[in-house]
């Protein structure tokens, strides 16, 4: 374990380890761990702990452009005790992981431009502290995963991911995911770039596609719309089907289909 120290401000000397059980969840399961505390050099009591669920935003402003960090779950894990000095206490924990979450890893891989973590939060002698944050990789669900495979079959290439501040309809996340994709196979005579964003819910999920179309002559280029929702106890292909349909409706509006 590597204990940090919080409260060094209070004179408290306070060492904290928060420990997880699960790195790698999907949305929906449970993140379980352990804070792990050591006294310092009198007895204290700890007010409370707290575990939040973070990610790292782009955050756009006028011209700007800068990353903040933002909490999309807070939960009490703990209320008071006393921590005796130089003593060791432990407290498990678990938090079900909203089904919202962005995914931060695919096929056990960090997914570049994702950033999500746990930090833990300590309320002692009348102020409240936070530990590093510690990386959470989040897997695709079984049908997000169907859907970025399809992607990869039809032909398109991985750019990146971020998070962008905002609130989509149908959601309650202050921020949303976008997978960018290089258009490929056939879909490049349509598509410059595709952006993919998931809104999960316990029973069904939607699918957003946004494309950046190419133009055509004495046409320019500009950006196409697609929503559509799949359950996840739609039969083996709906998904894939949904998803050429949501593309074929992006590039009729040039008249190709």
């Amino acid at each position: 374990m590597v204990f940090r120290k919080l409260m060094a401000a209070f004179g408290a000397g306070v060492e904290v380890d928060t420990v997880l059980a699960n790195t790698g969840v999907r949305p929906g399961e449970l993140l379980r761990g352990v804070v792990h505390f050591r006294g310092g050099k009198a007895d204290y009591k700890v007010e409370g702990i707290h575990i939040d669920l973070t990610a790292v935003v782009e955050v756009e402003s006028g011209d700007n452009e800068y990353k903040s960090t933002y909490s999309f779950l807070r939960q009490q894990v703990s209320g008071p005790f006393q921590l005796a000095a130089g003593a060791q206490h432990q407290h498990p924990f678990e938090l079900a992981i909203p089904w919202e979450t962005p995914i931060s890893a695919i096929a056990g891989q960090p997914l570049r431009g994702m950033r999500l973590g746990v930090q833990t939060e300590l309320a002692l002698a009348g102020a409240l502290d936070k530990g590093d944050l510690d990386p959470l990789f989040v897997s695709p669900l079984p049908v997000q995963e169907h859907v970025i495979a399809a992607l990869d079959r039809l032909g398109f290439r991985f750019k990146k991911a971020d998070l962008e501040r905002g609130t989509l309809y149908g959601s309650t996340m202050p921020f949303f995911q976008e997978i960018e994709y290089y258009a490929g196979g056939t879909w490049r005579r349509h598509f410059n770039e595709l952006e993919l964003t998931f809104i999960a819910g316990p029973g069904k999920m939607d699918v957003i596609l946004e494309a950046d179309k190419r133009g055509g002559f004495l046409t320019s280029s500009h950006d196409a719309y697609n929503r559509f929702t799949i359950r996840y106890d739609d039969p083996p292909g709906a998904a894939d089907q949904a998803l050429e349909r949501g593309l074929e409706k992006m590039a009729r509006h040039r008249g190709w289909f």
